[in-house]
């Protein structure tokens, strides 16, 4: 039978393959065939165009063609990416998706067509590398760098494009793609772009490798959304409000300060400082939590004195060394005299401390802060001091009860 071109009809695309024996394809000819084949799907009807374009991908990929039969199946799947059907295509992509060997330039095509049928290739594919994925991510809609978040095993790279230029959507996608290799950096940058955003936050802070800065923005914007809230002004009024954000943002940076490396200490410290959070309440803290080398980066950035003359100071320095030192920071005078003793407390505190953590300070240095004759600076200081020392008992009630538990398990 031949068409009205005076050429065979040939449906031999939707015939099956053999096992990876010569069928009936490479009888008539690859060459033939595929000339063929542009001529018949001119009238052929698109479900027999979809199996035809199954059979030719799977004999692309398991037959054992010549480089001439190869290069004419290349052009005829290539051709197919303009078939007018997504059937087709999707068809193509079908056969072609979990191989190694499919054509690179077809599969970024079809992870370019429409959603359906782009889908299951950027999910599938391993021929698409870091390189196609990024470009991808940066040249397509929202809802295919929602896909590429969720393929298995993102790298590095891949997770970092998302992280920079992803929204809300996307990039709770990858937090959630719990196969996805995500940098301390790009958990930073999501937690600075998204962090205001609650299921971001929460899927953030699930995450065991989430730095310290990351946590310290997190925290920030929890704040900042407590103060936004009408209803929480209303109720606690505007001043109570800032004082209860400013107190909370202290605290919490003091916490996190007690997991942070030794080597990450300067990254915080300057961000910190940068955002105004090195406050008197925050050094504070840190001291009767005993985050010494945290304290001392601290004073370094606020300060004129080099890092080396600050922890010297710090260590064995005379308390008016000590006292000049947190004048050179910035502190008022009114309440050096309390950090003055605080720091030797916590000097007390290291050398009684045997084999063990030194003990917290806090109650030391309020019971002698009271002998100060306080002013209204050092009183607001003390107040504080009661508030971290109940925050520290609750600490310890719950550990003590999670290891009891633990125990009886």
């Amino acid at each position: 039978m031949v068409n009205r071109h005076g050429e065979p009809i040939l449906n031999f695309f939707a015939l099956p393959l053999h096992s990876g024996r010569a069928s009936v394809l490479f009888w008539l000819g690859f060459a033939v065939l595929v000339k063929a084949f542009f001529r018949w799907s001119e009238t052929a009807k698109t479900c027999d165009r979809a199996r035809a374009a199954n059979a030719l991908a799977r004999a692309y990929l398991q037959s054992p063609l010549s480089e001439a039969d190869r290069q004419s199946t290349y052009v005829a799947m290539t051709y197919l990416l303009d078939d007018p059907s997504p059937n087709v295509r999707l068809a193509l992509a079908d056969a072609l998706m979990t191989s190694p060997k499919a054509p690179r330039a077809i599969m970024t095509a079809l992870a370019e067509d429409q959603p359906v049928i782009a889908s299951r290739v950027i999910l599938s594919s391993p021929v698409l590398g870091d390189e196609d994925l990024v470009d991808l991510a940066g040249r397509g809609a929202p809802i295919t760098r929602a896909v590429i978040a969720a393929r298995p095993h993102l790298t590095v790279a891949v997770s970092a494009a998302l992280a920079e230029i992803g929204e809300v959507a996307e990039c709770l996608v990858l937090l959630e793609n719990r196969t996805a290799t995500i940098s301390p950096f790009s958990l930073k940058r999501l937690a600075e772009r998204h962090g205001r955003n609650n299921n971001i936050r929460g899927a953030l802070l699930e995450r065991g490798n989430l730095p310290p800065q990351a946590r310290h923005r997190l925290v920030s914007h929890v704040a900042e959304a407590l103060t936004a809230s009408a209803l929480i002004r209303a109720s606690l009024g505007e001043a109570r409000m800032s004082r209860i954000a400013r107190e909370m943002g202290a605290s919490a940076a003091a916490l996190i300060a007690t997991d942070v490396p030794y080597e990450d200490i300067p990254e915080l410290v300057e961000e910190m400082r940068q955002n105004g959070l090195l406050t008197p309440a925050l050094l504070m803290e840190l001291l009767c939590l005993g985050k010494a080398d945290f304290f001392a980066a601290a004073i370094e950035a606020i300060s004129t004195v080099a890092g080396r003359r600050v922890r010297s100071i710090l260590a064995t320095g005379r308390p008016h060394a000590v006292r000049a030192l947190m004048e050179a920071a910035g502190l008022e005078r009114t309440i050096t005299p309390l950090f003055v003793e605080a720091v030797l407390l916590w000097r007390q505190a290291v050398q009684e401390a045997t084999g063990h953590e030194p003990a917290p300070i806090t109650a030391r240095l309020a019971a002698r802060a009271r002998a100060l004759a306080p002013n209204e600076a050092i009183q607001k200081l003390i107040d504080l001091m009661a508030v971290w020392q109940r925050q520290q008992e609750r600490r310890e009630a719950r550990s003590y009860a999670s290891t009891l538990v633990m125990n009886a398990a």
